[in-house]
């Protein structure tokens, strides 16, 4: 057994309080609350890994330091699809149910056991109609201009 797949059989263990103090002790504040118990298995994996492996690089984090932070002035983000590095784990809650997508290494992409060409294609797996799938897993900025004023 890999140690990803120790960590979340560790997690499927445990129930939503536990879940919500193991959020506290990884990020200092208090876990999302209407955050699923399943999204927050994911995202304490992902935490884990990120501090065992390394977070998003310097340029990511201050893009998304600025997004949340509702950008000071104005912030232009450019509708560019964002490259994805093989082994990149995508997440997306739809409907009460998380999914997870892998980035294969031909530009593929792993999910419900098989390998697809798009995200689109697994967008409209998940949903039933037609999606931009770098919108849907939120891979592409999309084009706006936030102004604080």
């Amino acid at each position: 057994m890999s140690r990803t797949e120790e960590l979340l059989a560790e997690l499927a263990g445990m129930d939503l309080k536990s879940l919500r103090v193991e959020w506290k002790r990884l990020s200092d504040d208090d876990a999302p609350p209407a955050m699923s118990k399943e999204l927050l298995r994911l995202a304490i994996a992902y935490r884990r890994q990120e501090q065992e492996f390394g977070g998003f690089s310097r340029r990511t984090s201050i893009r998304l330091r600025a997004l949340r932070s509702g950008g000071r002035g104005s912030l232009q983000l450019s509708g560019e699809t964002l490259p994805l590095k093989p082994g990149v784990m995508l997440l997306r809650e739809w409907q009460g149910k998380a999914h997870e997508v892998l980035a294969l290494e031909d530009g593929r992409f792993a999910y419900g056991g098989k390998v697809w060409r798009s995200l689109s294609e697994i967008a409209r797996e998940i949903t039933g109609v037609r999606w931009s799938g770098p919108r849907f897993f939120g891979t592409r900025d999309r084009k706006r201009t936030t102004s604080n004023g």
